[in-house]
This record gives C-alpha cells, sequence and structure tokens, in this order.
C-alpha cells in the first residue's frame, strides 16, 4: 500500500463533504448505501429513480474490477460518498471510485487468509474521523476509510480478537465473522460464526467500541444461573459445558436507530441435530432478540424455534418497515426463515401481528433426546416454499436419471414437519440451506411489502450411533473421524454432490502446507479446527497423506463423545447434481405484510441444459438477495446460472436480464455519483461447482 500525501489528498477529494453528514444518519435515507444491505433496516431498498420500469433494458456495463483474487465473493457492498468498499474472495479490504472502479486501496495482502468468505465491511465516522470496520479470520480490523492504512490505536495495534469476548474457554477455538457488524454510534456489536457440533463455545453477543477496540457488553445468549432463560435449560451450568456452544449471530442483525434497539436473529445451539446433552427449549438460541443497542439488556425476544435438531438458524437480520392495520400504522420487524415462515411483530413490544400457534410435532425416538412437543407456526402468510409434508411421488423429478432410487427413498423416509432426526432417513424440506437463506430480504419500508427469494431444494437427515472400537485406531485415523468424518465420510469418498470433496486423493490435489492451512481456518461450510492438539494435527497429516501413523492413544471413546453422531451432510440431489424433486428449484415472492397475503410469485432462473433441450423453465438453487427500488424495480443476481436480473416488482414480470462473467452468489448495491446511477455486483462464482471469477460489475445507463 502506497502511503503519501498526494495518496490522502487524492482520496479525500474524492468525498463529497457535508457537516451534516455523521454516523447517527436516519436508515430512511434510501437514496444511499452506506450500509450493509443498504441501511441499518436491512430493506435493500432505494429511491434513486433514473432507471425505471421504461429504460432497464438500456443497462450497459459502466466498469469492471478484477479482484486480486478468484473465488466465491458473497459480498454487499456500501458506497460512502464516490468510494465503494467491499471485501475479495481472500478476505481483503478493498475501496474504489465508485464511478470508474478504479482501485484507491486494498489491505490485507500480508494476511495470507482465505478459506472463509465475508459478506462486506462496515462503516463509522465522526468528524474527520472515518473508519472502515472489517474481519478477517478471528480478528475485526479498523482501517483508515480514505487511506486504508491500519488505525493502530485501535484495540492491539489495530485489531480485536473476536474470541476475547466469549471467555477463556474460546481462546483457541474457531471463531470468526462472515457479516459485517451493526454501528450504533460509537460501538459495533458483532455477528460471528462458530462450529455447529460439540467443541463449540457460547455464542455471545459482543459490542466493541469502535475507538479503542474494548469490549463494550456482551449479551449472553446461553444463560448463566442468574440471568433470565436459565429455567429453559436442564443443566443451570450448560454455559460451561464443553459439549454444548453456540446460539450465535452469524448472519447479522437490524437496527431502529432512532429508538437505539437492535433486532438479533440468533442460530442454534450445538451440537446440531442431537440435543439430549441440552435438555430444554434451550433460550436464547434460535431467537429474535431485542436489546437496547447501548447497554445490551434485553427488551423482549420470542423463539422460533424450541430446542432446535434441525440446524433452523435465522439465516438474515429482519427488516424493520411500517404495516397498516384498522388504519393505524405500525412500526413491525418481519423475519423470513430457512422453514420458508415469515413472522411478523411489533417491533417495540414484540407481539406478532399474525397469530403464531403452538403445533404439535412428533417425539425423538433417540435415547436420551428430548425434543419440544410444539414448534410455532404463523398462521400468515403461508410458508413461501414447499414443505416436506407435501411431497408425494409426483414431487420426484422427473429429468433424475435414478428417480425409482429416488421414489423408494422419499417412501422410506419421514417427511412429517419439524420430524426429529433418527437412524431412519428423514427429508428436510426446504433443506439445511433454507428457504430464504443469508442474501437477505428486500422491503418496500412505507407499503410494508417484502421481496423473497427461496431455495427448493430438500437434504436427508438422519443420525447413526457412535463406533465407539475407533478408540483402538491410530492417532491420526481416530483425529479424522472426530473432526473429518461427518462431511467427507468413513471412507474418506466424501460426497461429492454435495459439496464435500474426496480426500483419497488430497495428496495429489494439495500440498501440506495447504491443508494444514485449511485445517487451520476451515473454507466454505467447512469450520476450521485451530484447537487441534498439534500432535493430533500432525497425525491427522500422516493419515491424509497414507504416511504410517502408529501412534494410539490411551483414552477411550475419544472419538465423540455422544451415542449418536450425524450421519453427514447430504443433499437429495440426482446424478447431475439437481434436486431431486420435481421444479420450481428456486423462486421469487412478493408479500404484502398488511394482510399477510402473497401479491406474486415466480420462477427463479434457469438450468440451461434442460432449456436448450425445450423443457419448461425450471429456477435454479440461488444464494443472495434482491434489491427493490421505490420506482417499481427489482434485481438479483444470485442464481446458480449466473444472470443478473431485473424485474418488475408489482407484477412479477422479467423485464431484463444479463449473463455474467461468473455466478453472483451476492447481494447488489444500488448507489448514485454525480447524479448519475449504477447498480453493482460481485461476481466470484465457485459455489455449486459453478466456474470461478474474480469481477465486481457496475452496471449504468449510457
Amino acid at each position: 500500500m502506497r502511503n503519501s500525501w498526494y495518496l490522502v489528498l487524492l482520496i479525500s477529494s474524492l468525498f463529497v463533504l457535508n457537516c451534516q453528514q455523521d454516523q447517527n444518519r436516519k436508515s430512511q435515507d434510501y437514496s444511499t448505501w452506506r450500509s450493509y444491505q443498504g441501511g441499518a433496516d436491512r430493506n435493500q431498498y432505494s429511491t434513486l429513480s433514473e432507471i425505471t420500469l421504461d429504460n432497464v433494458t438500456q443497462l450497459k456495463i459502466a466498469w469492471t474490477y478484477d479482484s486480486p483474487d478468484y473465488g466465491q465473493m458473497q459480498m454487499n457492498p456500501i458506497i460512502i460518498d464516490t468510494i465503494l468498499y467491499g471485501v475479495t474472495s481472500r478476505l481483503r479490504a478493498i475501496a474504489l471510485h465508485a464511478g470508474t472502479g478504479k482501485e484507491l486501496w486494498k489491505f490485507g495482502d500480508s494476511l495470507k487468509l482465505g478459506g472463509s468468505t465475508s459478506r462486506g465491511v462496515s462503516y463509522w465516522e465522526k468528524g474527520e474521523d472515518k473508519r472502515i470496520l472489517y474481519t478477517a479470520g478471528a480478528h475485526l480490523f479498523a482501517l483508515n476509510a480514505l487511506t486504508g492504512q491500519i488505525i493502530e490505536s485501535f484495540g492491539d495495534n489495530g485489531k480485536v480478537n473476536l474470541n476475547s469476548g466469549l471467555g477463556e474457554s474460546a481462546k483457541d477455538k474457531f471463531v470468526i465473522s462472515n457479516t459485517p457488524g451493526t454501528v450504533y454510534k460509537d460501538i459495533i456489536v458483532m455477528p460471528i460464526r462458530l462450529p455447529e457440533d460439540v467443541g463449540a463455545v457460547p455464542g455471545n453477543i459482543m459490542a466493541f467500541n469502535v475507538v479503542t477496540g474494548n469490549l463494550e457488553w456482551v449479551f449472553n445468549t446461553i444463560p448463566h444461573p442468574d440471568e433470565e432463560g436459565i429455567e429453559t435449560w436442564e443443566d443451570q451450568n450448560s454455559y460451561t459445558n464443553p459439549l454444548i456452544g453456540a446460539g450465535n449471530n452469524w448472519s447479522g442483525m437490524s437496527l431502529d436507530e432512532e429508538r437505539g434497539i437492535i433486532y438479533i436473529p440468533t442460530g442454534s445451539a450445538s451440537p446440531d441435530f442431537y440435543g439430549g446433552v441440552r435438555k430444554g427449549d434451550n433460550l436464547y438460541t434460535d431467537c429474535l432478540l431485542a436489546l437496547d443497542a447501548k447497554t445490551g439488556k434485553r427488551i423482549w425476544h420470542f423463539q422460533l424455534v424450541h430446542h432446535d435438531l434441525w440446524d433452523r438458524d435465522m439465516p438474515a437480520p429482519p427488516n424493520l418497515i411500517t404495516v397498516t392495520r384498522d388504519g393505524k400504522k405500525i412500526p413491525a420487524l418481519s423475519q423470513s426463515t430457512k422453514q420458508g415462515y415469515v413472522y411478523v411483530f411489533n417491533r417495540i413490544t414484540g407481539d406478532p401481528l399474525f397469530d403464531i400457534e403452538e403445533v404439535p410435532v412428533p417425539a425423538s425416538t433417540l435415547y436420551g433426546e428430548e425434543g419440544s412437543k410444539t414448534q410455532p407456526i404463523p398462521v400468515k402468510p403461508k410458508p413461501f416454499a414447499r414443505q416436506s409434508t407435501e411431497l408425494t411421488d409426483d414431487d420426484i423429478s422427473p429429468y433424475a436419471e435414478n428417480r425409482e432410487d429416488f421414489l423408494k427413498l422419499l417412501k422410506e423416509s419421514d417427511k412429517r414437519l419439524y420430524a426429529p432426526p433418527s437412524l431412519n432417513p428423514m427429508i428436510l424440506f426446504p433443506g439445511l440451506d433454507g428457504a430464504a437463506e443469508w442474501g437477505g430480504t428486500a422491503a418496500d419500508p412505507e407499503e410494508g411489502i417484502i421481496y423473497v427469494n427461496s431455495q427448493e431444494a430438500p437434504w436427508v437427515i438422519q443420525m447413526k450411533e457412535n463406533d465407539t472400537t475407533a478408540s483402538n485406531l491410530p492417532l491420526g485415523q481416530q483425529t479424522y473421524m472426530q473432526y473429518c468424518v461427518t462431511c467427507h465420510q468413513k471412507d474418506r469418498k466424501g460426497m461429492v454432490q454435495s459439496g464435500f470433496p474426496s480426500l483419497i486423493d488430497v495428496k495429489t490435489r494439495k500440498s501440506k502446507a495447504e491443508v494444514s492451512q485449511l485445517i487451520k481456518t476451515g473454507k466454505g461450510m467447512m469450520t476450521g479446527f485451530p484447537q487441534i492438539p498439534e500432535d493430533e494435527k500432525a497425525a491427522l497429516m500422516h493419515f491424509l497423506f497414507d504416511e504410517p501413523d502408529t501412534i494410539i492413544p490411551q483414552s477411550p471413546n475419544k472419538i465423540y463423545p455422544l451415542p449418536y453422531k450425524y450421519a453427514g451432510y447430504k443433499r437429495f440431489v440426482d446424478s447431475k447434481g439437481r434436486p431431486a424433486i420435481s421444479p420450481p428449484w428456486g423462486t421469487m415472492h412478493a408479500i404484502d405484510l398488511n394482510s399477510g397475503d402473497f401479491i406474486w410469485s415466480v420462477v427463479l432462473g434457469e438450468t440451461p441444459e434442460l432449456k436448450v433441450q425445450g423443457y419448461p423453465q425450471t429456477g435454479c438453487e440461488n444464494y443472495g438477495g434482491p434489491v427493490v427500488t421505490k420506482n417499481g424495480l427489482l434485481f438479483i443476481g444470485a442464481t446458480k446460472d449466473g444472470y443478473f436480473r431485473a424485474f418488475n416488482k408489482f407484477t412479477g414480470k422479467l423485464l431484463w436480464e444479463y449473463k455474467l462473467p461468473a455466478a453472483a452468489f451476492a447481494t447488489p448495491a444500488m448507489y448514485e455519483v454525480n447524479g448519475k446511477q449504477f447498480i453493482a455486483i460481485a461476481c466470484g462464482g465457485e459455489k455449486l461447482g459453478t466456474p470461478i471469477g474474480n469481477k465486481i460489475v457496475a452496471f449504468a445507463l449510457e
């Protein structure tokens, strides 16, 4: 990075300084994109109007930025005046001229990080002090927004370790953040990602001072004995139990800046799929939390899944909107979920705006498991994705070459709503990646209408009894069985169609240094394992590279401390990697939350090899969210087929589409520079086996 007064003056000249600009700018300024997902209310909404229903077909590429790193970019850029900020696939922070795409600075060359993805950065300013806050690995960095230089007065020489607010037991554990923090005045509240099996630490909500890096407050999502919510845990010391953890927010938060309330959706407790060690409803996991943003004190909460056994994390921040009831305007909040439900609340009181019924659900057959007898399900709106209970033989894909195998599996599988995992297969539909996902739901905040894209891809859930005989294996194989077997399987063949590669020939594809780094940092769905002791890690490397390993530990049943283990992350896909249910495999919906009724639903995306054969539109899997405009447009990338599309938001009619250089598994950003409207999106591909890319592309009218 260059360091000169010339560079400082050059970038300073790009800012349109305004004495009224400060961090407390209300999120209702929808002509800017100064925060993740457009604003603190996370509505992915814009009032810019140069691009219209009539001229959207005239959009052209205005500029393209070639990132130094190839691979999946999930980031949603932010734009501060004339500078666009984002993160590359290898976690370098970048600043570009928002009108030309010219690189102004980048940070992170020396970090040599990778593996995970980042969904963007946060911005804070006070007077001349302008900061970019972003995460790489386990650290939150503070950078000078003008130069990209690290601000050494923040934390420990410019960075804060995210483990620091999680207790002593978290010191060497895997903790990262994929999602930008939420800034309120002089604090930033951080999402964190944790493992989802035995060994995860409790997922506390942490707020740091943006100037000093000091920890300001902590909210315990697994309550301590003297805290409210502890009555929902049979073990009053669950927060210290090494088998129990998570309940973290990984998907981001929404903020009512005027009222100083931060809304935090949390994930499931760990371990996933078997909760015999965490009996009870497990507050405050799978909750919507409303906290005082200044102090972290709880205002209200609502648990959307009791004693989660299905990894039903809340996948994106809630939308802060206004709905009308009986002629009265109500400040509301809507949360879209993996199950395809939309929960709507008065965001001040926490009262549901549509009835939520506690519906009886099946009991578990696994020894020691005590699931909840009911689950809270909204009466309206109806689910925006098909449900497992609806599946019949007619719902098996007509395009699957091995269709008879799927018909047999469907017949043998449990399809009941919230059927608990067992030794027999069950169909989880919507799947583990949900109907709604991390790309977020767009909303017209004044009209009370949301726009949500959905995946229609089931997964197969099955448990297996723990193999206690493995304690006699060599150390490397034991370590593999403890950390790797769920995804890569006992035979090391992986589950390629589900995105987990074979490790049989890893020595021909990766160096030892590369594999060692992956074990530490993780990649994609794989979390890192920095806590593995060096002798176990060395033995694991011997095992993976087919080298002699003669050490046999003495501790019995070291492999896994629970009676059951998840049999593996298995997608319900055919031999071509397509969902094995009938289309559509991707959809888009407009839902009026004043009434709870659907306005329209359309198929989202194509399967090119089926389209050329003349088959009807199938839709496709999608990761990333939409942007909606006041004047009637909806833009979305997200789809596996690699297109960027514009729809009429009033009717759902497709107006325009453009084939991107690589699939855009990201949410776009809309902004203007010198009166010209742009919409930019990151195109990294790679996910779902798509071609790899490295570009950020911005569109505008000529």
